[in-house]
């Protein structure tokens, strides 16, 4: 690109020149030749005058007088009638240019130059004329070279990020290059680049969610499974089976709000569902992992409580905070269940050290942990909360005390509804 750049630069400049100088050389050849005409017919009528002055005086025309009157390159001739030809100079050999004037006493002036002087000066205007051209050339070239430069250079650098683009870099370079049209191309690259950060790290972090989100589930039905397969007692199986396919609904629903919360956090299909059906099911779900650990887990606080949001959802906000306190807490875990005006709460709490001081503020940022973990459940926790309007707080350090509210307004409209009731 740049060799094609310069080539057509500077065939551009060699044809403006090719132009310009041939009508500059004409031009000035013309001219120089009608100025040397003008300047011999000019020196003729002049010394036309200095004949006539002198011989309406004293009559003293010679040689020696008219001497100092011409230019030394030129040849003069001077005829008087009555009188011999005075020449003044030496006669020109080769082509000449001539000038003549004719007194009013009859005299006559011929006043000759050599064209090769004339030549001499064509020659240093074609020269001048060159040089410039030259000139012009060098200067082309350097200003294509450049021009090649600034216009490769960017061209190179846009498709090196392409080249990143493509081969899984989605930085943005957010470099500029002072050409609209190239950096409209690095405008829509470094877009491009930021969209695609963005797939990488939503795929990055739906991966981080369902090995985390999974990871619980996955083993309560596999101790489900074991069970099956120790036990001969086909009621036993039938009640293991059963319990298994709802952990397979339950794995099955996961994985869907995963998905759905990986690609709007703010999607959610919130009904109107029985809290305390949840809260049960999750301390069921549980309890065999605290009685491993020689803890309890328990449920108390306000009953018949309905809340509006995603059944699936609010048990993995659950899980989520039961799970912490098993692995960070201490003693009994408690679920208590309260109204506090137009929203139902669950407090998850235990008698643990609680949380650390310097992570209270930062409890709920993904890779924030106060022991090896990885970070991210209560961050899926509260994202799952607040996909369906609802939210979870870190209302006590110590002992740790986890509030998630849902709201029941919609919840307390839908059954006075179905009681014959509209609210207005």
């Amino acid at each position: 690109m740049r060799r094609r750049l310069i080539n057509s630069t500077l065939a551009v400049v060699l044809v403006v020149i090719a132009v310009f100088g041939v009508s500059l050389v004409i031009v000035e050849t013309r001219t120089i030749s009608n100025s040397a005409q003008e300047s011999v017919d000019s020196e003729a009528l002049r010394l036309v005058s200095v004949v006539e002055g002198r011989l309406g005086g004293d009559g003293n025309v010679s040689r020696e007088v008219l001497a100092k009157q011409i230019a030394d390159h030129r040849y003069a001739r001077i005829d008087i009638p009555g009188r011999a030809p005075i020449e003044i100079g030496t006669h020109p050999a080769g082509g000449v240019i001539e000038g003549r004037s004719a007194g009013e006493h009859g005299e006559t002036v011929t006043v000759q130059e050599s064209r090769s002087t004339v030549t001499r000066e064509v020659g240093r205007t074609l020269l001048i004329i060159g040089a410039v051209a030259l000139l012009a050339v060098v200067a082309a070239v350097l200003l294509a070279v450049r021009q090649a430069n600034r216009l490769a250079s960017p061209l190179t650098d846009l498709a090196e990020t392409a080249e990143r683009l493509g081969s899984g870099d989605p930085r943005p370079r957010h470099r500029r290059y002072g050409v609209p049209e190239l950096d409209r191309v690095a405008d829509v690259l470094d877009a491009s680049a930021e969209r695609i950060a963005r797939m990488l790290t939503a795929e990055r972090r739906l991966a981080a969610d369902a090995s985390h989100q999974l990871r619980t589930p996955l083993t309560a039905l596999s101790m489900r499974l074991e069970e099956i397969t120790l036990t001969d007692d086909l009621d036993t199986v039938k009640d293991e089976a059963t319990i298994a396919l709802t952990q397979v609904e339950r794995l099955t629903d996961v994985v869907e709000r995963l998905l759905t919360n990986s690609r709007d956090p703010r999607t959610g299909s919130a009904v109107s569902f029985d809290l305390d059906e949840v809260i049960k099911q999750q301390i069921e779900e549980w309890r065999p992992a605290y009685r491993s650990a020689g803890r309890a887990i328990v449920q108390s606080g306000k009953k018949e409580l309905r809340a509006v949001g995603t059944p699936g959802a609010v048990a993995q906000v659950l899980a989520a905070l039961i799970e912490n306190s098993l692995m960070h807490g201490g003693g009994t875990v408690a679920l208590r269940s309260r109204v506090t005006g137009n929203q139902a709460v669950i407090e998850v709490t235990d008698e643990g050290p609680g949380v650390p001081a310097d992570l209270g503020a930062r409890i709920f940022e993904r890779t924030i942990s106060g022991r090896n973990s990885t970070g991210i459940g209560l961050a899926v926790a509260r994202d799952l909360a607040e996909a369906d309007g609802g939210r979870l707080e870190l209302l006590q350090q110590k002992p740790a005390v986890f509030a998630l509210f849902l709201s029941t307004v919609a919840a307390d409209s839908r059954r006075e509804r179905e009681g014959g009731k509209t609210i207005r």
